[in-house]
């Protein structure tokens, strides 16, 4: 977006009533935000400022996630005079076009056979460095599940199972991840540690919570202070049942690595970054911005709950903002489904936490809603998330769905499917998490 774009509801829209606000001027509001948030994270975009000088000896490119491949292109792009080898590794439909850096595809979120075969493929790409030579790792959200080498003693097969039960716990990523370094040789700076004594310079896309570079892809460079016993501890508290093998070697005695200081980890975007240039974009179409945070964690639908009811407040009393205002807020909720509830319907967390906050709602005028996840893909299913409207209950009523039962039943994707307010973006080629925006007027 360039200076000159001019919004059709930008000019002086604070004299503007809640009467001025039909439901398509809401939704193309709310798509645009999100469209810019997410274009503010695009490899393409933002990852060319942050490279390093160029490496006297040889320069290696490696790297995991859902953004990897777009990641590399950039660097292709930036660097059209250096001879690039390696390769990365992406989701299934998550490609772009490279023609130095090879790339590979493999399953997400649960590991296959390709997820090994890449991360064999990096580490024979890294090992035989020497001093003068450049390791650039792209590594981006996505990429736990990506890159995989089991420690000696499991197969892939245990870190699968393990992989299941941790995505239907409600852990967070943070306590997932700590699980999975634990049991992985190339994860918490295993692929660093193969490449010395070359240097390592990871560009980074946050998906995560804070932005703690050692759960991004979990930290495939960065040393892992955490223990197994840290690991056993998640195990137990979320009931995870796991093999022999994988007990044993969460039983071993903590190993001592280091990497090089010549190391360099940047994050080259983040959900916050995202935030930020949604609500720039948001003071355009008139609004007033509210960030609520970037780290937003817990169940999924206690957050839609709790967005609610600041979106009442903020409609009926003016506070934290009064409208027309966006409350804007990233992060990454969870969905827990239990041991004994029935086989879940279709939906993700952010279709979860819409549907959770329409029925707390329940039709109040003057307030829509957008949530997807920033990569194209809620969950499992093919939306990026959904929107919600004064009108979305009494929608899917007039068609059949029971919106409490689709709640109870986790069918949120279902129930919006039905309405047509699936957001459908395909694979956006970034991830910054989720971007959710609360349009109160």
């Amino acid at each position: 977006m360039n200076d000159t774009t001019i919004h059709p509801f930008s000019a002086t829209a604070r004299t503007t009533t809640a009467t001025d606000w039909t439901d398509g001027r809401a939704r193309t509001t709310l798509r645009g935000i999100l469209d810019a948030a997410i274009r503010s994270a695009m490899p393409d975009v933002v990852l060319a400022r942050y490279l390093p000088p160029r490496p006297k000896g040889r320069c290696v490119v490696v790297g995991a996630g859902k953004a990897a491949a777009s990641m590399a292109a950039a660097l292709e792009q930036a660097w059209p005079d250096v001879d690039l080898t390696g390769c990365v590794v992406t989701r299934d439909g998550h490609m772009a076009p490279t023609r130095r850096i090879r790339v590979l595809e493999a399953a997400h979120p649960v590991p296959d056979s390709r997820s090994e075969a890449a991360a064999r493929a990096m580490m024979s790409e890294v090992a035989g460095l020497g001093q003068d030579d450049l390791v650039i790792a792209l590594i981006s959200g996505g990429g736990s599940a990506l890159l995989e080498l089991p420690k000696d003693g499991l197969t892939l097969d245990d870190i699968r199972a393990v992989n299941r039960a941790l995505l239907h716990s409600g852990a967070s990523i943070r306590d997932m991840n700590v699980v999975r370094r634990h049991l992985s040789a190339i994860k918490g700076g295993g692929l660093a540690a193969a490449a010395s004594p070359a240097r390592v310079v990871t560009l980074a896309i946050s998906d995560v919570p804070g932005d703690d570079p050692l759960t991004i892809a979990s930290g495939p460079t960065v040393a892992d202070p955490t223990t197994a016993a840290d690991a056993r501890s998640i195990v137990a508290h979320y009931g995870i049942t796991v093999s022999d093998a994988v007990r044993r070697v969460l039983m071993q005695p903590p190993v001592n690595g280091t990497l090089s200081p010549r190391n360099r980890y940047t994050l080259v975007s983040t959900p916050f970054m995202a935030l930020q240039a949604a609500a720039s974009v948001a003071r355009e179409y008139g609004l007033t911005p509210l960030v609520l945070g970037d780290a937003l964690e817990g169940e999924s639908r206690d957050a839609g709950t709790l967005m609610a009811g600041i979106a009442l407040s903020a409609r009926q009393h003016g506070m934290p903002v009064a409208g027309p205002a966006v409350l804007l807020s990233g992060g990454e909720t969870t969905v827990t489904i239990r041991p004994d509830q029935p086989t879940p319907g279709h939906g993700g967390r952010n279709t979860e936490f819409l549907l959770s906050m329409a029925n707390a709602l329940q039709g109040h005028e003057g307030i829509w809603a957008i949530a997807a996840d920033s990569d194209g893909i809620d969950g499992t299913e093919d939306a990026a998330g959904a929107i919600i409207t004064p009108t979305t209950l009494s929608r899917a009523r007039a068609l059949g769905c029971d919106p409490r039962a689709c709640l109870r039943a986790h069918d949120s994707y279902t129930l919006f499917q039905q309405t047509g307010d699936l957001v459908m973006t395909g694979p956006t080629l970034t991830n910054v998490n989720d971007i959710r925006a609360v349009l109160v007027v």
